[in-house]
């Protein structure tokens, strides 16, 4: 099953989508895609609908995050070795954790904006996963167990935010719009193993980056049982898991976002994301 919200930002709708994969409007049914909706029970009660008994949305709306309610907003860094390698930052002996702000969070399809005073902004293709119940000091044998769904993220970054100066992580990774997730969360029956996702992304058409989850340093188990002993995620929080070599930050010379470009990135079986590139 695959949840949308759906039209202009801050009013978004929940949605699923149908066979021919066009919207059906679930307002009628839940009040948004956000707590007990991403538990078992909630995605049970959801995936016995018949997507024809609901109202069909017309026409292309606007994507907006598929969860809402986010509590937490995690990334995970490093966690491929050749990402490691070419940032020319030692393997990780564990997952490092660092948070993206909440308000960072935006549509698959929405412009990404740089500040004037940005001079590194690079991308980050990722799979990132939605907590369908609350974990705390989880098992790593029982970990997906408590994963919703899986979607899409950009963790868009500027690296001298992050790296130059007193740069910090959080700060090269928070600006508005510099976290879109989506286009929709697909829930964890239809990803049997998220460890053998291709994850790609292209900058202006030109292919950037190419890998698949099966060479992430800590899969997904790990990371929801690591995070689990140092804080409680709650249904909706958003994890992402790192991204793959290709970075603009690993090339020689670096080559950074300019404005005006179009990033488009996927994850299989996730859909796609297209974003235009904003420097105001």
């Amino acid at each position: 099953m695959k949840l949308v919200r759906y039209g202009e930002s801050g009013t978004e709708k929940p949605g699923l989508l149908g066979p021919d994969q066009e919207i059906r409007d679930l307002s009628g049914v839940v009040d948004d895609i956000q707590g007990d909706v991403l538990s078992d029970a909630g995605l049970a009660r959801l995936a016995a609908l018949d997507p024809a008994s609901l109202p069909r949305i017309e026409g292309l709306p606007r994507l907006g995050p598929p969860v809402s309610q986010v509590q937490k907003f995690i990334g995970i860094g490093l966690n491929f070795s050749d990402h490691a390698k070419e940032a020319g930052l030692p393997i990780p002996d564990e997952p490092i954790l660092f948070t993206k702000a909440v308000s960072s969070l935006s549509g698959p399809n929405d412009d990404i904006i740089y500040p004037p005073n940005a001079s590194k902004p690079d991308w980050e293709a990722e799979l990132a996963f939605v907590v369908g119940r609350k974990a705390k000091h989880v098992n790593e044998a029982d970990a997906l167990a408590h994963v919703a769904g899986y979607c899409v993220c950009n963790d868009a970054s500027e690296r001298a935010f992050q790296m130059d100066g007193t740069g910090d992580w959080q700060k090269g990774k928070s600006y508005d719009s510099w976290g879109p997730v989506g286009p929709w969360l697909v829930t964890r029956d239809e990803v049997p193993d998220p460890q053998n996702l291709d994850i790609w992304l292209a900058v202006n058409g030109e292919r950037m980056q190419s890998g698949t989850t099966s060479t992430m340093i800590f899969p997904v188990a790990k990371i929801v049982s690591y995070i689990s002993n140092f804080m409680t995620l709650y249904p909706g929080d958003i994890v992402t898991t790192g991204t793959p070599p290709g970075v603009a930050l690993g090339m020689d010379p670096q080559r950074w976002l300019q404005d005006g470009d179009i990033i488009t990135l996927g994850v299989t079986g996730l859909g796609e994301q297209r974003q235009k590139v904003v420097i105001r």
